[in-house]
């Protein structure tokens, strides 16, 4: 499943020149050459030459785009996460409560797991070994920012911590998508998993806890 560089828009709408179009075009090719021969030969056997060459480019190309390898990994992430907001945006999931702007987002990113899951499968697995999946906090700042936004509204428990609101869920998805590439095939609705552990977190375990809680 291709997603597009949605982070690459010109900052401010502005005209984008041929010569940046040109490196955009060339950074894309870069990037789903690389995807496609991390999910054909897995992400370690994969190297920045064969990249290169698959490209049609010099290996100093691909560095001038990508430092390290692991630049790959964190793009991908970087792009679904930029997908997942497109996708809300054009939907105005800002307008919904707090508890149901959290599930659509959790939904979204399960189907674009869903739709890919052999590129999940080696990238997500990648990222957890040789990239920064759970040191990253990008997942957890968006996560975080949502629960403010709720928090702002009254919908959210006066003193609940955002960014630690932000950490669980960030840390629960992400233990959620390892466990669910894990097995072949896969070993759980991974929409309803996720669904199930939002509903833990907004509510908790205890009996009456949960509820007196809720705004």
């Amino acid at each position: 499943m291709k997603i597009p560089d949605t982070t690459a828009a010109a900052e401010g709408g502005a005209p984008v020149g041929r010569q940046e179009r040109r490196r955009r075009k060339l950074h894309d090719r870069l990037y789903d050459t690389a995807v496609g021969l991390f999910v054909a030969q897995g992400f370690e056997a994969t190297t920045m030459e064969q990249i290169a060459e698959a490209a049609d480019v010099a290996r100093a190309t691909v560095f001038n785009h990508y430092a390290q390898k692991v630049g790959f990994l964190e793009e991908w992430g970087a792009r679904r996460r930029a997908r997942v907001a497109e996708i809300l945006g054009a939907q105005h999931a800002e307008d919904l409560p707090v508890d149901d702007r959290l599930r659509r987002y959790l939904t979204e990113m399960a189907d674009l797991n869903i739709a890919s899951r052999a590129e999940t499968t080696v990238l997500m697995d990648a990222s957890a070994r040789y990239g920064r999946l759970l040191q990253d906090p990008s997942l957890e700042v968006e996560l975080a920012r949502i629960v403010e936004e709720g928090l702002g509204r009254g919908e959210i428990r006066a003193g609940v911590d955002c960014d630690q609101a932000g950490a669980l869920l960030a840390m629960c998805y992400f233990s959620t998508i390892l466990r669910w590439i894990r097995e072949e095939p896969a070993p759980f609705d991974l929409q309803q998993r996720l669904g199930g552990a939002l509903d833990i977190i907004l509510m908790g375990v205890l009996v009456g806890r949960g509820d007196a809680g809720r705004p």
